[in-house]
């Protein structure tokens, strides 16, 4: 079982920036893929960025490439997503993710196992 709670939401202005953090515990080796998530009001879930902690290789959605980025600190078991240059559209909650790499990828097309509760971010105009 690996248990994570994320935290760093809130509430910004448009061109904002803010720092989500997502804390691991648990059986935390047997997940090597990590990622955000995020679902708007009336909206589906969408992937954001993932992270293959193994070597640390990352991937973005179209929609926040070049503003966000994903890292991890393994000795603090913590995932993290900068987001700057935040826009309205980026409202929603957001959830860290895990599992294990499935067919040589952590892409969301697989399902992951593992869910925080998520953490609100609102971005006003």
């Amino acid at each position: 079982q690996v248990q994570l709670v994320e935290s760093g939401g809130g509430s910004v202005q448009a061109g904002g920036s803010l720092r989500l953090s997502c804390g691991a515990s648990g059986n935390t080796y047997s997940k090597n893929c990590m990622g955000w998530f995020r679902q708007a009001p009336g909206k589906e879930r969408e992937g954001v960025a993932y992270i293959y902690t193994g070597v640390g290789s990352t991937y973005y959605a179209d929609s926040v490439k070049g503003r966000f980025t994903i890292s991890q600190d393994n000795a603090k078991n913590t995932l993290y997503l900068q987001m700057n240059s935040l826009k309205p559209e980026d409202t929603a909650m957001y959830y860290c993710a895990a599992r294990r790499m499935y067919l040589g990828t952590c892409h969301w097309r697989y399902q992951y196992d593992a869910w925080g509760r998520g953490t609100q971010v609102t971005v006003s105009s």
